[in-house]
C-alpha cells in the first residue's frame, strides 16, 4: 500500500525494533534501568532521565554523559533527586542534566546502569506532527487513501430523530474512532478542532505531501488542513439542518472480529447501511444498555468551535467554503443553546459508552470562536460565563474518572478567553490553568516520574492534553513553574515511563515503540499503524475487570507490570494498547507545538 522506500523503512524500523526487543528480553535479570524519552531532547529543553530500581541497589550519587561515538565522558553531573517506590520499583531517582545542550548522540551511564541512546538535537521533533498524520489519514471512511478503496459508503440510517427511523442520510466520510470502524461526533469534532488549531498555532511545521484525498502529491496546501477539512466536511453531513445533528454512527454491533473496513459485512439491519444516532439529548440505546444523556450542548458546542475555526482558516482560499462553516458555526451554537447537558454515546449490548459528564467547557469554546470570528461582546460574555461554571476540569486532581467522563481532556476554551486580553477575565482565564496544571502537581510531585495523571483508560490522551495545557499556560503567562511537569508528561510519551517504550506507533523508528496494538491492520495484515498513539497503561484494578481481555503473547513487559498500573503491548490488550483518533489529534498539536520551540514556524 505504500510506496518500496516506505515500504523498505519500514522493514529497517521493524529489524531495529525486534533488535532492541531482543535487547529488553536479554536484560531481564537486570535490577536497574534508565528510562528516557527515546525521541529525544532539544538543546535548551528541561532534560531528566528517570532511574529505576527493582531491588535495594545503592542510590546513584552521580551519571555520566557518554559520547556514542568517541566512548568518551563528556559531562558529569550528582544533580539527582532521589524518590522512594513506585509501581514495579523499590527505589528511584530523578537525573537532570539541563545544563548539558552539546548536540549529539550520547548514553548515559549511573553505576553500572546505561540508557538506551540518548539524542539531543535542535530540529529532534521536525516533521513528527506530519507522521502522526499518517493514523489520520489510515482512519478515513468513505474513501481510504491508505487502502485505495472506499468503506461505509452508505451511512446510514436514522434512529431518534424527528423523522421517520430508518429513513436513508448521507453521512459517509469522517475518521473511525479507533480500530473499530464505530464514527462519533464529540470525538471527531473535537479531534477537527486540534487539527485546525495545530495548523493557526504552528503553521510552519506543517508540509505539503499529500492531496486533500489522502493520495501522494502536492496540492498547495499543508496536508494538516486537508485533514481537517475531511473532518469538517463529514461535520456539515451530520448537522445538515439548522434543527438536525446527529451524534454517532454504528454502534459496539460494530464488535464482530476482526477485518478491514473496507470488507466490514456486519449487519444492523439494513444491509450495508449503518444506524446514525440523532442528537435528542434523552437517553439512547438500541440494547440492553442505554446512556445517561441529559442535552445536546456537549457534542454542539463542539460543532459549534470546529466550525468558527474552520471558517477564519479558509475565508482567504475558499469564501464559499468559509460562509458556510459559519453559518453552521452558529446553527451549532443555538443547537446546543436550546439543549443544555451532555450527549453520551450510544451504547448497545456491552455496558461501555462514552461517559461524558460536562458540557459548559464546549460551549465556552464554542463562544469564544463565535467572538474572535464574528466579534460581539455577547459571545464573549458567554463564554465568560461558561468558564466560571468549570475553572478547572475534574479530573486534573482526582484519582479516577468514567470512560471519557471529562472530555475534553483539557479546556481550549480557557486559552481563547485569555488571548483576547480583556482585563481581568483574561488573568482569571489564565489562573483556572494554573490551577488545573497545581492540582496535578500535588501528586505528580511525589514520585519520580512526576506522574500525577490518573491510570484511567486512554490516560495517553489525558497525558497529552494535560501537556497542551501545561505548554498554553506558559505560552499566556511566561511562567515557567511548571516546564519541567509539562516535559515529563511529553517524555512520558516517548518512553521515560516504567516499561521504557513509547507509545506512538513507529515513532521513533530506532526505539521501542508498539508493535502489536489491538488492530485488525497490524494483527491480520502487518499493516503499520504510524503515529497512531494508543490508549495507554491503566490501573491494574481496571485491566482485572475489563470484559473479553486475553494476551495473545508472551508479555515482554512482565517485569514492569504491577498492582499499581499495566501496559500490554499486546493484541488482546484494547484497554491499554489501541490506537485513538482523538488522542493522536490531541498528538499532533503537542507535537507541532515542541517542534516551534527550536524552529520558530
Amino acid at each position: 500500500m505504500r510506496t518500496n522506500v516506505i515500504k523498505f523503512c519500514a522493514v529497517y524500523a521493524g529489524l531495529l525494533l525486534l533488535s532492541f526487543r531482543a535487547d529488553i528480553k536479554s536484560t531481564e535479570t537486570r535490577a536497574a534501568w534508565l528510562r528516557i524519552n527515546l525521541l529525544g531532547y532539544q538543546p535548551q529543553a528541561i532534560k531528566v532521565a528517570v532511574w529505576v530500581s527493582q531491588d535495594e541497589t545503592e542510590l546513584p550519587q552521580k551519571f555520566e554523559i557518554i559520547e556514542k561515538e568517541s566512548g568518551k565522558v563528556v559531562y558529569t553531573s550528582g544533580n539527582i533527586k532521589l524518590f522512594g517506590a513506585y509501581g514495579p520499583f523499590k527505589r528511584s531517582a530523578r537525573l537532570n542534566f539541563s545544563d548539558f545542550t552539546l548536540p549529539g548522540r550520547y548514553f548515559i551511564k549511573a553505576g553500572s546502569v546505561q540508557s538506551p541512546e540518548l539524542i539531543i538535537d535542535k530540529h529532534v521533533y521536525n516533521h513528527t506532527a506530519d507522521f502522526a498524520l499518517r493514523y489520520m489519514r489510515q482512519q478515513r471512511s468513505g474513501y481510504n487513501p491508505y487502502l485505495k478503496d472506499s468503506c461505509h459508503t452508505r451511512d446510514g440510517y436514522t434512529m431518534y430523530g424527528p423523522m421517520p427511523d430508518s429513513t436513508h442520510i448521507d453521512v459517509s466520510g469522517g475518521w473511525h474512532d479507533a480500530s473499530d470502524y464505530l464514527q462519533y461526533a464529540t470525538t471527531s469534532a473535537n479531534a477537527t478542532y486540534h487539527l485546525l488549531a495545530a495548523y493557526r498555532d504552528f503553521p510552519g511545521v506543517f508540509t505539503d505531501q499529500y492531496l486533500a484525498n489522502g493520495l501522494e502529491g502536492k496540492n498547495g496546501r499543508a496536508d494538516i488542513l486537508d485533514e481537517a477539512s475531511w473532518g469538517l466536511q463529514w461535520l456539515l453531513k451530520m448537522h445538515p439542518r439548522k434543527d438536525w445533528m446527529f451524534n454517532q454512527i454504528a454502534d459496539d454491533r460494530d464488535h464482530q472480529g476482526l477485518r478491514l473496513p473496507t470488507k466490514d459485512n456486519v449487519d444492523y439491519g439494513k444491509g450495508s447501511e449503518r444506524p446514525v444516532y440523532f442528537a435528542n439529548g434523552k437517553p439512547q440505546g438500541l440494547g440492553k444498555y442505554k446512556n445517561r444523556a441529559t442535552g445536546t450542548a456537549s457534542v454542539a458546542g463542539k460543532f459549534s468551535s470546529a466550525f468558527a475555526l474552520g471558517q477564519r482558516l479558509f475565508r482567504g482560499t475558499d469564501a464559499a467554503y468559509a460562509k458556510l462553516l459559519g453559518e453552521k458555526a452558529r446553527s451549532a451554537y443555538a443547537f446546543g443553546l436550546k439543549q443544555p447537558g451532555v450527549q453520551q454515546t450510544a451504547p448497545n449490548r456491552a455496558p461501555y459508552f462514552y461517559e461524558e459528564d460536562n458540557w459548559t467547557d464546549d460551549m465556552e469554546l464554542a463562544a469564544a470562536e463565535l467572538y474572535q470570528t464574528f466579534g460581539g461582546k455577547k459571545y464573549f460574555r458567554q463564554a465568560a460565563v461558561y468558564a466560571r461554571k468549570e475553572p478547572v476540569i475534574p479530573w486534573m486532581g482526582a484519582d479516577t474518572a468514567r470512560h471519557y467522563q471529562w472530555y475534553p481532556f483539557h479546556n481550549f476554551g480557557h486559552y481563547e478567553i485569555a488571548k483576547a486580553k480583556q482585563q481581568g477575565i483574561s488573568e482569571q482565564a489564565t489562573g483556572y490553568y494554573r490551577a488545573g496544571l497545581e492540582k496535578v502537581w500535588d501528586k505528580a510531585r511525589n514520585n519520580a516520574f512526576y506522574r500525577g495523571v490518573p491510570f484511567i483508560w486512554c490516560s495517553n490522551n489525558l497525558t497529552a492534553s494535560f501537556a497542551i495545557q501545561g505548554y498554553l499556560y506558559g505560552k499566556l503567562s511566561g511562567d515557567q513553574q511548571f516546564e519541567e511537569l509539562v516535559q515529563a508528561n511529553f517524555d512520558w510519551l516517548f518512553g521515560c515511563n516504567p516499561w521504557g517504550t513509547s507509545m506512538v506507533y513507529g515513532l521513533p523508528a530506532w526505539g521501542d515503540t508498539p508493535k502489536d496494538p489491538h488492530s485488525a491492520l497490524t494483527h491480520l495484515y502487518q499493516y503499520p499503524v504510524d503515529g497512531g498513539l494508543v490508549d495507554g497503561p491503566v490501573y491494574g484494578s481496571i485491566y482485572k475487570n475489563l470484559i473479553g481481555i486475553k494476551l495473545v503473547q508472551p508479555d515482554e513487559y512482565a517485569g514492569f507490570q504491577s498492582g499499581l498500573v499495566v501496559y500490554h503491548d499486546d493484541f488482546g490488550d484494547y484497554s491499554t494498547n489501541e490506537p485513538t483518533m482523538d488522542g493522536t489529534a490531541s498528538l499532533i498539536y503537542l507535537l507541532a507545538a515542541f517542534d516551534s520551540r527550536t524552529s520558530g514556524k
